[in-house]
């Protein structure tokens, strides 16, 4: 019998930000999309709550409010090991949408609100696929609410921090290897789960034109507790396969530590340039364990090594002010994959990737900004195996995302 460790692996997911070499990319602003995301040393809207707190009282309006919603959709195909059919995956349209609201108090304090929806994804490889034992369906949806305050001193150093709280549901189905005059066997997961973060930044302005942000988003457990786990199996193995079970899952969405270094250059600050360097904490899922609450032979607590890797990031990206009404921007960035050859599934077919941005604001009005970005993530091709369930193949990815939004500041 299959080990049931591989039925949850979907939730790996939810340790990352949709898409990328771990599913990593943060659709949080439409502006910071654009310029490639190297939003942790820029703080020209409400969306420095997410990508740096430090850099909220750097926000020169009273008031400000950011949102906007991406499109995300993808194409992926997988070619079993010494096997001539292609399956492909059929993703569903997900929309990641974000919502900032920060006010000023005072010239150098600022509080606001950041709501996000950072994890979420819905995808099916069908019901009689070559890899219906590790996966048939999965759709999962996440949000994130992070109360801020953040506080400069002498417009040089400001400082921030944010309390996350995440909450997240998930539905999964896959096959059972036991047939009879139906067809294969079923499990179905349906669980929710919340936990407690933090996000806290820096952003020093040491001169004219220079910003420099550090910020690091803290690791959350999530744990699910009492996920409804259903068995549809053969009546005669039903005694090992309870129809109504429970278990319970423990996962680590990870850490990351960002620097991002930009200046601003060029008559009234037309051009600016910027990177940024994110570290990702991934090498805390190290494994995956959880444990049914009906215990039978073949459903017991069980234990299957992820070993991912910590990786850094690298994204460059720039803008230039036409005039008063229209910015443009464009940028880049590589994201390697923190998943080993020996450990690539369908859950996850994670793979080196190379993100491609660009957008454009148009500001009819003082104050008033129309956001659009578009983001092409390019994967290269993977072979590997899940060695677990000896799984192998090779996956090709591409992901495309337009999005949209509004930004005013007053």
């Amino acid at each position: 019998m299959r080990r049931f460790t591989t039925l949850l692996l979907f939730l790996s997911l939810a340790a990352t930000t949709a898409f990328g070499g771990g599913y990593q990319v943060g659709l949080h602003s439409m502006r910071n999309i654009g310029m490639g995301l190297i939003g942790t040393s820029l703080s020209y809207d409400a969306s420095s709550l997410f990508y740096n707190p430090g850099g909220a009282s750097f926000v020169k309006e009273k008031w400000s409010f950011s949102g906007g919603v991406s499109l995300l959709m993808a194409r992926t195909t997988f070619q079993p090991a010494n096997v001539m059919e292609q399956a492909h995956l059929e993703h569903q349209l997900n929309t990641p949408l974000f919502f900032y609201a920060a006010f000023k108090p005072t010239a150098n304090l600022s509080i606001g609100i950041a709501v996000n929806t950072p994890y979420g994804n819905g995808l099916s490889w069908g019901e009689s696929w070559k890899g219906r034992y590790l996966i048939q369906d999965l759709s999962f949806k996440a949000f994130t609410f992070q109360p801020t305050i953040s506080y400069k001193i002498k417009n040089i150093i400001g400082i921030g921090v944010g309390l996350v709280y995440a909450y997240g549901t998930v539905d999964m189905n896959k096959a059972i290897p036991l047939q009879d005059a139906t067809g294969d066997g079923k499990l179905n997961v349906n669980g929710s789960t919340g936990s407690f973060g933090f996000n806290a930044g820096i952003m020093i302005h040491p001169d004219k034109g220079w910003s420099i942000g550090i910020d690091y988003r803290s690791k959350i457990e999530m744990s699910v507790k009492g996920a409804a786990a259903t068995f549809t199996v053969p009546q005669s193995l039903s005694s090992n396969f309870p129809a109504s079970n429970k278990v319970d899952v423990m996962l680590p969405l990870p850490a990351n530590l960002d620097l991002g270094v930009s200046y601003d250059f060029g008559k009234k600050n037309q051009w600016m340039i910027g990177v940024n360097f994110c570290y990702v904490f991934w090498s805390t899922y190290d494994s995956l364990v959880f444990d049914f609450e009906t215990k039978t032979p073949a459903v017991n607590r069980t234990a299957t090594p992820a070993l991912y890797r910590d990786q850094l990031i690298i994204r460059v990206g720039s803008q230039y002010k036409i005039n008063d009404m229209i910015t443009l921007r464009l940028g880049g960035y590589f994201d390697p994959t923190p998943v080993l050859t020996d450990y690539l599934n369908p859950q996850t077919p994670s793979a080196n990737q190379y993100g491609m941005t660009c957008g454009i604001s148009v500001s009819p009005v003082k104050g008033l900004s129309i956001d659009a970005a578009f983001l092409y993530i390019l994967g290269t091709q993977r072979t590997g195996s899940f060695s677990p369930d000896n799984f192998a193949g090779t996956y090709n990815t591409a992901v495309y995302s337009p999005g949209i939004g509004l930004t005013y500041n007053f």
